[in-house]
């Protein structure tokens, strides 16, 4: 399925923002489900948002009305704005694409660090 790249992480303090972008290396297809996900220290990796073409997005408990995914298939790229972020934000965050039968492909991941 090709590479997915993340970048857009870094440190920040409490507050304030970050849009991360999450550029793949082939084509983006309408009928892809683009993704973000993340993982704390000792913790299991869970969702934070995901965007179908035309549909929906769906996104975690701890982020809804502070996170917004959005996608734009011509530029091969999936784009999460993070807004509020507090201290519990801090996790590395991974881009992912579900198609269908393939399964589901995850970037190398960027850090996220929110400090108090």
């Amino acid at each position: 399925q090709g590479q997915l790249v993340e970048s857009g992480g870094g440190l920040v303090q409490a507050g304030g923002s970050l849009r991360l972008s999450c550029v793949a290396s082939e084509r983006i297809f309408s009928f892809d489900i683009m993704g973000w996900y993340r993982q704390a220290p000792g913790q299991q990796r869970e969702l934070v948002a995901s965007i179908t073409d035309g549909g929906p997005a769906v996104y975690g408990d701890s982020v809804k009305g502070r996170f917004t995914i959005s996608r734009d298939n011509d530029k091969n790229a999936v784009y999460l704005q993070m807004n509020n972020l507090n201290p519990e934000d801090t996790a590395v965050y991974y881009c992912t694409r579900d198609r269908g039968g393939l399964g589901r492909a995850w970037g190398q991941g960027t850090q996220v660090t929110v400090s108090s």
